[in-house]
């Protein structure tokens, strides 16, 4: 595995079609692998005012009392929270020691998508980005592109083995 070239790919769907939970399943799959992967969770909406952190914590009262930003950090982790806007590739740039990006949503952007697809879903995302389509075992593949591999939803070891044999 070349550690120089980062793979990106999006993972898009409509709400509740299964993004979160494919991609839970690849993380320890690809792991097993050696492909150290990070994920970037698009919110489709607003934060608001909400805080992104846990009520009472120091990082949560500091972000609360208008602080542009807080880091928290130990040995093994850290987190960072900033009021700013972010372009996809700056937070894909946050990981340069990953071997894969998965962009949970961002179904507008060009990277290459993994489509989830519920029985009488169609494809939100441009076509041309299309490397595969997850869908219930009984999805009339009809709509899809000619040639897109599918899998069914719950099939993740498949679809790892589908990305492993794609990017690796």
């Amino acid at each position: 595995m070349d550690k120089n070239e980062l793979r990106v790919i999006a993972v898009s769907g409509l709400k509740n079609s299964g993004k979160t939970a494919l991609i839970e399943a690849l993380i320890p799959l690809l792991a097993e692998k050696g492909v150290r992967t990070a994920v970037i969770k698009h919110h489709g909406h607003r934060f608001g005012a909400e805080i992104p952190d846990t009520p009472g914590t120091d990082t949560y009262r500091f972000l609360a009392n208008g602080a542009y930003g807080t880091v928290i950090y130990d040995d093994d982790l850290l987190m960072c929270v900033r009021r700013t806007p972010a372009a996809l590739p700056e937070l894909i740039a946050l990981f340069p020691e990953a071997d894969l990006v998965i962009i949970e949503g961002a179904k507008s952007s060009d990277y290459p998508r993994v489509a989830m697809l519920r029985t009488g879903q169609t494809v939100s995302s441009d076509e041309a980005t299309l490397l595969c389509a997850v869908t219930d075992p009984d999805f009339d593949s009809a709509g899809l592109p000619k040639g897109l591999p599918r899998f069914d939803f719950g099939d993740f070891e498949a679809v790892a083995e589908f990305l492993l044999h794609t990017f690796f």
